[in-house]
């Protein structure tokens, strides 16, 4: 099923804060990424944010559904994004708040992959939360 343009344009203009939000086909849905760091995906026009231990409980107490998909084989199985909560649909400052959450996961997920890196986008928004993960590179 493909995505229509306007959940992409809404995804664009709740994350542009974010830096420069691409939407990028994927699987029959789309990924968004800021850089080359993807923080969210939507499918069946909905917008889903990467979550990981440190997020994952917010999310979970804001009532949000875990993204799950049917493999070939028949099967459901489920990905580390959560809905974005219906609320921040329609409340830019809400929804930069949840945008800023997944993109920090997705950034401690690539630096967990490549050996505590500095994972941060290029265009570094200078929005984002101090943590471990900023560790400077010498």
């Amino acid at each position: 099923m493909a995505v229509s343009e306007s959940i992409k344009e809404q995804a664009r203009a709740l994350f542009s804060a974010l830096g420069p939000v691409r939407v990028k086909p994927m699987f029959g849905g789309a990924g968004v990424y800021i850089d080359e760091t993807m923080f969210a995906l939507i499918a069946d026009e909905e917008i889903y944010l990467k979550v990981d231990d440190q997020t994952e409980d917010a999310f979970d107490a804001a009532g949000c559904e875990p993204f799950v998909y049917e493999t070939k084989h028949g099967s459901n199985t489920s990905m580390r994004y959560r809905r974005l909560p219906e609320a921040a649909l329609d409340d830019a400052e809400a929804a930069l708040g949840w945008g800023r959450l997944a993109l920090e996961a997705a950034f401690r997920a690539r630096a967990g992959k490549r050996g505590g890196r500095k994972a941060r986008p290029k265009s570094d928004p200078g929005l984002l939360i101090s943590g471990p993960w900023e560790q400077n590179e010498d």
